[in-house]
């Protein structure tokens, strides 16, 4: 791997009761961190492609990271979101780099197909600060029950010179979710909307 990671961090999350009733089953998401130093810290580079070559690695990883930890198999997964947060002496277009032209792929693959976008976001910030990673279904974004986030916050990072990549997976959508809309039983998949 061409990332120089500092470390891994792995989460879930399940919600068992909302507004006094009971999730059966629970609601669950997996966030998967790499908090990797930033090779362009504190100098302007032109081409980005080494950023970019990271990104594809850590969509792999993290997704099949978050998958394991949801003891799923990859087709099981029903909802996905990426985000990143560059320390102070990088710039947004290293999280973009980063993000967006290939790490998608590799992440597909790791939650067995991926035919919408991958909801994401991208911020400048500092240690303990709160990266958000949107989610949306993986293979409909019309699913509106699926349209949700998870928050990951790392006490030490990102450090100046470092950038924080999370990618989050979940095996359920919203709990409780009644804003109508296209189900995850009726999505078909096709055409990364319905």
């Amino acid at each position: 791997m061409s990332a120089e990671i500092r470390k891994i961090v792995v989460t879930i999350e399940e919600t068992h009761r909302e507004m006094g009733r009971a999730i059966e089953p629970p609601t669950r998401k997996a966030v998967a961190v790499a908090v990797i130093a930033n090779p362009f810290a504190g100098r302007y580079v032109e081409d980005l492609t080494p950023l970019m070559e990271i990104g594809a690695e850590l969509g792999g990883l993290l997704g099949r990271r978050c998958v394991e930890a949801l003891g799923i198999r990859p087709d099981e997964a029903e909802s996905y979101g990426k985000s990143a947060m560059v320390g102070e002496a990088g710039e947004l277009e290293h999280a973009a780099a980063i993000l967006h032209p290939k790490l998608g792929a590799p992440l597909r693959t790791a939650v067995g197909k991926g035919a919408a976008l991958v909801p994401s976001s991208k911020k400048m910030g500092g240690p303990g600060q709160v990266l958000d990673v949107p989610l949306g279904h993986k293979d409909a974004a019309y699913v509106r029950s699926h349209f949700d986030g998870i928050e990951v916050r790392l006490n030490d990072a990102p450090r100046a010179g470092e950038i924080m990549v999370a990618v989050a997976v979940t095996d359920s959508g919203r709990p409780l979710p009644r804003v109508g809309g296209l189900t995850a039983a009726e999505a078909v998949g096709e055409d990364g909307l319905r």
